[in-house]
C-alpha cells in the first residue's frame, strides 16, 4: 500500500503536500497574497513586452500556476509570466505576423504547446541532464543581452514615446512629459522599495497609486498611453487552430529556445528552494510541471510561462512553506479577473515600463564579465560572444546562445581530445607531481613515470600512444615505462585498442610496462579484451605506493626515496 502511495505522488506530487491546518493556511495566506500583488503588475507588463493582448499576462498568472506547483516537485517556485520569455516570445514571432493581433496570438500558445510538449517528453523521459549542456558562461552572457535588449524595448514608452522605436523618437509629435514623470516616478519608489523593503509588494502599490493620480487628472482623456479596458472574467478554452507546417518549422528554433531558458530559470530557483527544504532537486519532475504548465497557459490564450527567480524569491521571503501559498496566490489573481480588471483602466503604460526595467536592472552585471575573465578567458570570452551576437543578431537573438553553446562544447572536445599528460617525478612532500613544473629528478634514469588525466578513449586513445612513441625515441636508454592509471576512469573499445598496441610496441622494444591504480571498470575492459593476460613485461599494482616499492627495487633508489614514498602525504598526486 505505501508502494502505490508513493507511486501515486511519484505523478501526482501534490498529494504528498502537508495535511493543512489554520497556522499553516494563515502564513501561506499572506505569502500567496504578497506574490499575487506583485504578478498581477508584472504580468500585464511581460504581455505588453510580448506582444500580447495585456489581460493575457493575467491568464498566463492563472491556470499555468496552479498547475505549475500541482506537478512539480518545487512547491513554493512562482510559475507565470517573465521577462526573458516573453521577449523570446516577442522575437520569435516579429517576423511571422503582427503583434497584438488573432495570428499572433494563435502562434504565441503553439509555442506554449510546443514548448510545454517538449518539457514535458524530457522529463516523463528522464532527460533533465540534457538541459545541462548551456553552462554558466553562456547563461550570463545571453541574459544579460537579454536584459539589455529588455530595457531598451522599454524606453520609448518609458519617456513618452509610445508607439514609436527608438530609432523613430527624432520623428512625430513631442514626447509626453506626464509619461515621463510617471515612468520615472515609477522606477524611483520601485527601486527604492526593493532594496529597503524586498517584502512590500511595491508593484502594486506603484501601480495603484499611478492609477489614481492618472484618473484624477484625466491623463487619459489628454491622450496619454493607458491600459485601457481588459476584459473581466476568467479566460475562456482556447484552441489556435492549425498552421502550414511551414509554419510550424519556423517555430520549432523558438520553442526550444523557450525551452531552455525556462529550464534555466527554473533551476536558478528550484535550487535555491531545495536546498533550503534540505532535499535534493527532482529536476525531471520540474520539468514535467513546467511542461503541463505552458500547455495550461496555451489552453488559456495565453503565451509561454516559467518560474520567476523574483517572485519565487518573494514568496520564500513571505514565509511560504508549501504549494498552498500559490492556492491562495490563484484565487485571488481569479477574484481580480473576475471584479478588478475596470481599477486598471488608468493605469499609464510608462508604468508597467517602468516595472519591466526595474526587474532588468537587477540582471545587468558588466562586472561578472571581469570577474569570469580572471577565472577563465576562454569562458570570458564565451560569454562576451553570446552577449554581443545576442544583441546583434536581435530579434532572432537565439543565435548568440547557440553560437555560446557551440564555443563551450568545442573547448570541452579540444580539452577531451588534448589530454594532460605528464611525467611524474617524487615531490619531498611524498606526492606524485609533474615533474617539469616542479623541476623534479626522475623517479631512475632508466624509468619513465607517466600520469594521464583523462579518460583512455577515442578522443584520447591516440594521444597516449603518441606520447608514449615519442619518449621511447627520444629515450631509447629505457627499461621500464610506468603509468600511473588511477585517473582513468573508463576504457572504451577503442582505448583498449590503443592499449593493446602500446603493449606490442612496449614488448617489441623490450620495455617492460607497469600499470598502478587501475580502476576496476577499466580493468574489467582491458581483462575482457585479453590485454592483461600476465607476462614478464607486465607488472600491474593496486596502489602507487606497491609501484613505487616495487620500482624501487628494481632500479635501486634508495631506501630514504622509497620511505619518503610511501609515507602519507596531505596532498597526494596532482599538480
Amino acid at each position: 500500500m505505501a508502494l502505490n502511495r508513493d507511486q501515486l505522488i511519484r505523478w501526482l506530487p501534490f498529494l504528498g503536500w502537508p495535511r493543512p491546518s489554520r497556522a499553516l493556511l494563515t502564513g501561506e495566506a499572506m505569502a500567496g497574497i504578497t506574490v499575487a500583488l506583485m504578478v498581477i503588475p508584472q504580468g500585464v507588463a511581460y504581455a505588453a513586452l510580448a506582444g500580447m493582448p495585456l489581460v493575457t499576462g493575467i491568464y498566463a498568472s492563472l491556470l499555468p500556476a496552479l498547475i505549475g506547483v500541482l506537478f512539480s516537485a518545487s512547491t513554493r517556485l512562482s510559475v507565470g509570466p517573465t521577462a526573458l520569455s516573453s521577449l523570446l516570445v516577442a522575437a520569435s514571432l516579429g517576423p511571422l505576423a503582427i503583434p497584438g493581433s488573432a495570428e499572433w496570438v494563435a502562434l504565441a500558445v503553439w509555442l506554449c504547446f510546443m514548448s510545454g510538449a517538449i518539457q514535458l517528453l524530457l522529463g516523463v523521459g528522464g532527460f533533465g541532464w540534457v538541459l545541462r549542456l548551456v553552462n554558466s558562461p553562456v547563461l550570463m552572457g545571453f541574459t544579460q543581452a537579454a536584459s539589455v535588449l529588455i530595457i531598451l524595448s522599454q524606453l520609448p514608452a518609458l519617456f513618452g514615446f509610445t508607439g514609436r522605436s527608438i530609432g523613430q523618437l527624432w520623428h512625430g509629435p513631442p514626447p509626453d512629459f506626464l509619461a515621463i514623470a510617471f515612468g520615472l516616478g515609477s522606477m524611483a519608489a520601485l527601486w527604492i522599495a526593493k532594496e529597503r523593503w524586498p517584502r512590500f509588494p511595491a508593484a502594486m502599490v506603484v501601480v495603484g497609486a499611478c492609477a489614481a493620480i492618472s484618473a484624477a487628472i484625466g491623463y487619459a482623456l489628454r491622450g496619454g498611453a493607458v491600459v485601457g479596458t481588459l476584459p473581466s472574467g476568467l479566460p475562456a478554452f482556447y484552441w489556435p487552430g492549425t498552421q502550414p507546417l511551414g509554419t510550424f518549422g519556423a517555430l520549432l528554433l523558438p520553442a526550444l529556445m523557450i525551452t531552455l531558458v525556462s529550464f534555466l530559470e527554473t533551476a536558478s530557483s528550484a535550487k535555491v528552494d531545495n536546498a533550503r527544504a534540505g532535499k535534493l532537486w527532482n529536476e525531471n519532475q520540474d520539468l514535467i510541471g513546467q511542461g503541463l504548465a505552458k500547455i495550461a497557459s496555451g489552453f488559456s490564450g495565453a503565451f509561454p510561462t516559467s518560474s520567476s527567480f523574483s517572485r519565487s524569491a518573494i514568496n520564500l521571503y513571505a514565509g511560504a512553506q508549501t504549494g498552498w501559498a500559490t492556492v491562495f496566490c490563484v484565487l485571488l489573481i481569479g477574484a481580480a479577473l473576475l471584479w478588478a480588471m475596470p481599477l486598471l483602466y488608468h493605469v499609464p503604460q510608462a508604468v508597467l515600463a517602468s516595472i519591466v526595467v526595474i526587474a532588468m536592472l537587477g540582471l545587468v552585471r558588466p562586472g561578472q564579465f571581469v570577474s569570469l575573465w580572471r577565472i577563465s578567458r576562454v569562458e570570458a570570452v564565451t560569454a562576451l560572444v553570446t552577449f554581443v551576437l545576442t544583441i546583434a543578431t536581435s530579434p532572432s537573438i537565439y543565435w548568440g546562445v547557440l553560437a555560446g553553446l557551440l564555443m563551450s562544447l568545442s573547448h570541452y572536445m579540444y580539452r577531451h581530445l588534448h589530454p594532460r599528460i605528464i611525467e611524474v617525478g617524487l615531490h619531498p612532500d611524498g606526492s606524485l607531481r609533474d615533474r617539469h613544473l616542479w623541476n623534479l629528478p626522475p623517479l631512475a634514469p632508466q624509468l619513465h613515470a607517466m600520469r594521464m588525466d583523462a579518460e583512455l578513449d577515442f578522443a584520447t586513445a591516440s594521444t597516449l600512444e603518441r606520447a608514449i612513441t615519442v619518449t621511447l625515441a627520444m629515450r631509447p636508454d629505457l627499461t621500464d615505462i610506468c603509468l600511473f592509471a588511477q585517473p582513468i576512469n573508463r576504457i572504451d573499445v577503442t582505448g583498449a585498442e590503443v592499449f593493446g598496441a602500446i603493449r606490442r610496441l612496449l614488448e617489441s622494444k623490450g620495455v617492460r610496462l607497469h600499470l598502478s591504480g587501475l580502476k576496476l571498470p577499466a580493468q574489467q575492459v582491458l581483462e575482457r579484451a585479453g590485454l592483461l593476460t600476465a607476462g614478464p613485461m607486465l607488472f600491474i599494482y593496486r596502489t602507487d605506493a606497491d609501484a613505487l616499492a616495487a620500482l624501487g627495487a628494481m632500479h635501486g633508489m634508495t631506501a630514504a626515496d622509497v620511505e619518503a614514498a610511501l609515507s602519507p602525504a596531505p596532498a597526494r598526486a596532482d599538480a
